[in-house]
């Protein structure tokens, strides 16, 4: 008993002491990316042999390559948002959140949902995380905010080997893969070899254990525990809701539905108010119509694509749940406005990363890049036992600078897929090593986060200290995972 209680006040005086140190020196995330666009330049130069102006040349040249993709995210924000701010989809998450009456019950449930949605797609794992957590912080007293949201995005561990992975649908699908890999890969490799092999499969099931209870051990005590006034969130809900900070009519913050005959009367009278135009902007009938296209389309998708989730069908899906769910283009309307408002470090930030990329991907006259000296100097001191972990370890390290997973892809199949076939390294595993390391990082990479602390109302400063614990602890077990098979 004396042990156990040693080992969670070490985790806790670990997880103080990380939380207290970026707090202090972890910079707004506009600032990191400026600071790591310094770092490539300066480094860029010397490594490749490229003057300073070729080094500005790629910058720029890359820095609107990511602007579909920003695009794509803006959407998963606003949509995700218009969805989740609608009083019917919130009283169905309320019921799940129910589940939770304890702090410790709060972090785990938070985490566990959160790692299953990113499993399934990404896009609607980082969205539909952080609004949970959101809403198990207005219902469970005690709770930590910040460690609340970091135990969300925690979940995004598990997306790049779940069935939204970038890397290993490109090898399911077979596209290019020659050209890709130096010609080390020429034939499909099925999801059967990379998503749903033993070796990923055990690695999952051995995180969605610890991942949740590292999380819940790290809970602070005390006065040290920040939570979040359910009033606040209560105010923020109204405002998400009608755009004007009143309270929705339909339901009030504990999902008790209001007197309906009253109800009716209010509507009833203010219709009768209402210009042709308003009426038109407060029709249910053109949000009916509109959401049975939406829907008619998804219908037609899955049925001929079967469950492949993108951002796009995914946004989609979002967009014509929240038109349906919200019953009028007036209160979606409303909801959007307030979700655009989320979006600012995405549409500042994300040129910047694709700056960093294109400097990254740059080569010289000695025909390297960055990242690809980067990949080349781990696998120089590999062997066959060690080298799926030093991919692992050299994909981290690339995402810093390539925070993309069909980026990193693009640089480091043409180096690590060849050099594990000469060792004799299975091609499956080497990909899943790169795959495993680009999500790995992400824990201390406020790209991707941005998304989700956009939703919360949080800096990265807030959850990068708790998510270092989880940068660590899924480090070890990876790396062991990937030497034991």
């Amino acid at each position: 008993m004396n042990t156990n209680v040693a080992q969670l006040s070490l985790l806790q005086r670990l997880s103080k002491f990380f939380v207290t140190l970026l707090q202090r020196y972890l910079p707004d995330p506009f600032i990191f990316a400026i600071v790591l666009t310094l770092v490539v330049f300066v480094l860029v130069m010397p490594s490749t042999g490229q003057s300073p102006i070729q080094v500005v040349d790629a910058w720029a040249g890359g820095f609107w390559k990511l602007l579909t993709f920003s695009m794509q995210m803006a959407m998963v924000v606003v949509t995700g948002h218009a969805m989740a701010s609608a009083p019917a989809f919130k009283s169905k998450l309320a019921v799940l959140a129910s589940i939770a009456k304890t702090p410790n019950q709060a972090i785990l449930l938070v985490t566990f949902i959160s790692a299953i949605a990113c499993w399934i797609n990404w896009g609607f794992g980082l969205v539909v995380g952080a609004i949970f957590a959101r809403e198990i912080a207005s219902r469970v007293r005690g709770v930590d905010y910040r460690l609340l949201i970091a135990s969300a995005y925690s979940g995004f561990l598990f997306w790049h080997a779940g069935l939204s992975g970038s890397i290993p649908l490109a090898l399911a699908s077979g596209t290019n893969l020659g050209a890709v890999t130096n010609g080390a890969v020429t034939s499909p490799i099925p999801t059967s070899e990379t998503i749903f092999s033993t070796m990923n499969l055990t690695i999952l099931a051995v995180m969605l254990i610890t991942i949740p209870i590292l999380n819940r051990l790290m809970h602070p005590v005390g006065k040290d525990i920040i939570t979040i006034d359910a009033q606040l969130l209560k105010e923020q809900a109204a405002q998400q809701v009608n755009g004007q900070g009143k309270e929705s009519k339909g339901k009030n913050f504990q999902g008790k539905e209001l007197q309906a005959e009253a109800l009716n009367d209010q509507e009833s009278a203010s219709q009768e108010k209402m210009t042709p135009a308003e009426r038109l902007e407060n029709s249910r009938i053109l949000s009916l119509l509109l959401g049975a296209m939406g829907f008619t389309y998804i219908i037609y998708y899955f049925i001929n694509n079967g469950f492949a989730l993108n951002l796009n069908i995914v946004n989609f899906t979002f967009l014509f749940s929240a038109i349906l769910l919200h019953g009028t283009p007036k209160s979606l309307l409303s909801s959007v406005s307030q979700g655009a408002k989320n979006c600012s470090g995405i549409l500042l930030q994300f040129p910047f990363y694709a700056g960093i990329m294109g400097m990254m991907t740059a080569t010289g006259d000695s025909g390297s890049s960055l990242a690809g000296i980067i990949s080349a100097g781990f696998v120089s001191i590999s062997n066959e036992t060690t080298f799926p972990v030093f991919t692992f370890l050299s994909a981290g390290i690339v995402n810093f600078f390539v925070p993309s997973g069909g980026g990193q892809w693009a640089v480091q199949a043409p180096i690590m897929m060849p050099a594990g076939a000469a060792l004799g390294v299975d091609a499956a595993k080497t990909a899943m090593a790169i795959a495993w390391g680009d999500a790995w990082t992400n824990m201390i990479q406020p790209f991707w986060a941005l998304p989700a602390l956009a939703i919360a109302g949080l800096g990265a400063k807030d959850v990068m200290g708790y998510c270092i614990m989880a940068l660590f602890g899924s480090g070890v077990i990876i790396s062991l995972g990937l030497l034991v098979f």
